[in-house]
């Protein structure tokens, strides 16, 4: 008897080889953290590491002709990216691939981008399901290094954000400069008619795709997939060139067709073979970290982003 299986060769189609470079390029623009990270370029290997200095040379001054000179030091750590796995399992009946009036593919890939850009995003900022090899999630650091503001505890909305004891100073007290936010989509009719003392806007919302919204000038993301835990945090503001992402560029696809689907438990859920069933298996990776250098005003002690919380 002939044993027939489905074999990628067989299954082309289904799986167009653009799409990888396709979803490799849409994943910054499904994630909303990403687009305000600082990209370095694709890792090679599992692992990409980066210098970050933790000692800052020092000058001295001289008090006589034959005094002295002193000696300082500069100091760098390497901090490692290393390469994790994100993957789905998508079973799809064969009967109704045959029955479809339209390309299933084309219309599951935004949604497989999205999931792959919630998952990232929920792992960067609340520690999500996060590989244990990439840096404790922004929330739970900032919040270690006092890095907080409860909305309310100001005289408006504005003075949390901007004031002197709001969130962007908490940054810059730190040593680091504000160059965006992320907040969960709800926040945004907090901002909507924000005006400085001249009753000038201090946000503008995006009209254009092409033009991001801001506020005061720095660019603002909204998460609208559910990914803000609103009972932490409504806003994160900081230097987002600290926080930094490289892809693993193997983005892979695999139609599996001869396998079984097990749930977390080890319960067969379905039996491809024996259900005429296919699945298509998506499976990604890529490298995150945080680098908080040492700064002339704060040293260790700072951190380069900060949380507003949820009033009490």
């Amino acid at each position: 008897m002939t044993v027939h299986v489905i074999e990628r060769a067989n299954s082309e189609a289904l799986i167009p080889v653009e799409t990888c470079n396709e979803i490799i390029k849409e994943i910054p623009n499904a994630s909303k953290l990403l687009p305000l990270m600082k990209k370095l370029p694709n890792m090679s290997s599992k692992q990409k590491t980066i210098p970050v200095q933790n000692a800052l040379p020092e000058a001295y001054f001289l008090s006589g002709d034959m005094a002295q000179k002193q000696t300082s030091k500069a100091e760098w750590e390497k901090l490692t990216l290393t390469a994790e796995e994100l993957a789905v399992i998508i079973p799809i009946p064969e009967a109704v691939l045959d029955d479809a009036a339209f390309d299933i593919w084309t219309e599951i890939k935004p949604q497989i981008v999205e999931a792959l850009g919630i998952a990232i995003d929920g792992a960067i900022l609340f520690g999500i399901n996060k590989p244990s090899s990439w840096p404790t999630c922004i929330y739970d650091a900032a919040v270690a290094k006092h890095q907080t503001v409860e909305l309310g505890t100001q005289e408006d909305v504005a003075a949390d954000i901007i004031g002197v004891d709001g969130l962007m100073a908490k940054v810059e007290n730190s040593g680091f400069v504000v160059n965006g936010f992320i907040a969960d989509a709800t926040f945004e009719a907090h901002l909507r008619n924000l005006r400085d003392s001249n009753n000038n806007l201090l946000y503008s919302s995006s009209l254009l795709s092409s033009t991001p919204s801001n506020l005061i000038g720095r660019p603002i993301e909204y998460d609208n997939s559910g990914v803000f835990d609103t009972t932490k945090a409504l806003m994160f503001c900081g230097d987002f060139s600290k926080a930094v992402y490289s892809i693993r560029q193997d983005v892979t696809y695999k139609v599996l067709s001869e396998a079984v689907i097990q749930d977390t438990e080890g319960n067969i859920v379905y039996n491809l073979a024996q259900q005429d069933m296919v699945a298509l298996r998506v499976v990604m990776r890529l490298g995150v970290q945080i680098a908080n250098p040492v700064t002339r005003r704060k040293g260790n002690a700072g951190y380069p982003f900060a949380v507003l919380t949820p009033a009490s």
